[in-house]
Order: structure tokens, then C-alpha cells, then sequence
């Protein structure tokens, strides 16, 4: 049985990765108090004759106790109930603003709160969950389809299996390190396409661009020095029962070369992790 946990602070997008699971066969409960959550698993066990997958919402509408002793709650599930918890953020100015568009009320917000006092208030009190969560996703530049597609990248691509998911993604050191990121190379020492006037519309996913890059000697000894770290340490990630490993590859723009070697390093990868992907940011906001 698979049971994905999905937490975070309101406006993060808690709501839509539930929706997402939900479409995909989940059966999802949101805003669950944690306490009751092994009788919920112990019941659906015994109900649920063909799925075997089960997506819970637990944030700080819950009370402040039931979330510290979270760890203790899913310690108390049978073995055979594979767990998994998602903590979905974004910094306080994107969930202002978001709030700002929706006009929906915080849930920690009252007449003596105001949103930023609340929204800050959220992250201390879920700082038991995010210590313990398997995948951190920030949202603070993702759209609703961008985090929808993210949802199905990392937890729907591999309903059936339990093996490690990798996701290789690409960006541009102009738009900022991604803070989900778990190892982060920066290939911007390598030949740079955009420089050649006739392949700056391109980008890494299209030939012009990767017959250029796959004749640059550097690019080569870059992929295979980031393919042998990955070789032999990935393996090492996934003996300390690590679900979720995020490997950002960074160029200037993050439209060429980054891209380019996320591509060829999720093809060389997917051959020994089945549940590898690979997604473009600043591709993404561009489509």
C-alpha cells in the first residue's frame, strides 16, 4: 500500500498536488487530523479491495501537538505501508501575493494576525513535518499546470515500483538556484551556444543545438564527470532510503546547455532507475 503525505504552508499548492493524485487514482483526504490517520489506514486496508493508494493532507489546521508527534503517528503503520511525505512551499512574498489575488483568508489569520504575522507563524509551526518530509517542492515560480506536472513527475510515474525517483532539472542561474535542489552542478564554463548567432533561437532539446554541444570536447568530460559522481553515489542515496533526489544542472539561461546535459543525463540514468525525469524551468515558463 502507498500512502503520500502532502503538507505545507497554505498557498503553496497543497490543494492542487491532492487534486493531481486524486485524478490519478489516490483516494484523497484533506485536512485529516494526524492522530486518526493509522485507524484511517487500518480501514482502508480492510475496505479497499483494488486500489491500494492513499493521498492525506495534514497542515496547520491540524493542532500544533498532533503535528509535532507526526513522526511517532507514522511509526505506528504496519511495514507493508510504503510512506512518503511531500512538503510543498514558497517564500512569504509569493504567498502574500497569491493571497492577495484569491482574497481567501489564512487559516492562522485573525483579527490581531495580519497575513505575513500568520503566514510566518505556518512555517514555525510546520517545521516537525518539513524536517521529515521525502520531497521538498518550492512553488515560488510555478504556475498551477507547472505543479501539476511536477506532482505526476514524482509521485505517479511509479505507482507500482519502490524505487528511488530522480529528476534531473535544468536552470538558469539568472532566475536562481532552485531550493529543492539536492545537488546542483553549474555547467557555465562550457561553449556556449547562444554566442553563435545561428543556434541562439534554439534551445537543448533540438538538434542544431545538441550536434554543436556533443562535439565540444569539455561538454563530454562534463557529462562524464557528472555521470561517474552519479554512478557511484546515487546508489549510496538510495541504501539510506532516500525516495527523492532532485539534480539541478545550471547554465546562464538555462536554455541551452543545461538543458542539453539534463536530457542526456536522464536518458543515461533512466536505464538504471526506472522512475527518472527530467524537467526544463525555464523551458517550462517559456511554453
Amino acid at each position: 500500500m502507498k500512502l503520500v503525505i502532502i503538507s505545507g504552508r497554505s498557498g503553496s499548492g497543497k490543494s492542487s498536488a491532492l487534486n493531481v493524485l486524486e485524478d490519478t487514482g489516490f483516494y484523497c483526504i484533506d485536512n485529516l487530523p494526524a492522530g486518526l490517520l493509522p485507524a484511517l489506514v487500518a480501514q482502508y486496508k480492510q475496505d479497499s479491495a483494488d486500489s491500494k493508494r492513499l493521498a492525506i493532507c495534514i497542515d496547520a489546521r491540524n493542532h500544533t501537538k498532533d503535528i509535532a508527534a507526526l513522526t511517532s503517528v507514522i511509526q505506528q503503520l504496519p511495514k507493508e505501508v510504503s510512506t512518503q511525505v511531500v512538503y510543498l512551499d514558497a517564500n512569504a512574498p509569493t504567498l502574500i501575493k497569491r493571497f492577495s489575488e484569491t482574497r481567501r483568508k489564512h487559516p492562522l489569520s485573525d483579527e490581531n494576525t495580519s497575513l505575513k504575522q500568520a503566514i510566518d507563524q505556518e512555517r514555525i509551526v510546520l517545521e516537525p513535518i518539513a524536517a521529515i518530509a521525502d520531497l521538498h517542492i518550492n512553488t515560488n515560480q510555478m504556475s498551477v499546470h507547472d505543479l501539476r506536472s511536477m506532482i505526476k513527475k514524482r509521485l505517479c510515474n511509479d505507482l507500482h515500483g519502490e524505487n528511488m525517483s530522480i529528476l534531473f532539472m535544468s536552470f538558469g542561474f539568472k532566475g536562481g538556484i532552485p531550493v529543492d535542489a539536492d545537488i546542483v552542478y553549474d555547467v557555465r564554463c562550457l561553449p556556449n551556444p547562444y554566442w553563435e548567432a545561428e543556434l541562439r533561437e534554439f534551445t537543448g532539446q533540438q538538434a542544431p543545438v545538441q550536434k554543436f554541444l556533443a562535439q565540444q570536447q569539455d561538454v563530454q568530460e562534463m557529462f562524464d564527470d557528472i555521470s561517474h559522481y552519479l554512478t557511484r553515489w546515487l546508489p549510496r542515496f538510495e541504501r539510506n532510503n532516500r525516495s527523492y533526489v532532485t539534480i539541478a544542472i545550471g547554465c546562464t539561461g538555462g536554455k541551452h546547455r543545461s538543458v542539453y546535459l539534463s536530457e542526456r543525463l536522464s536518458t543515461y540514468f533512466h536505464q538504471h532507475y526506472k522512475n527518472t525525469q527530467v524537467h526544463h524551468r525555464e523551458l517550462n515558463r517559456l511554453s
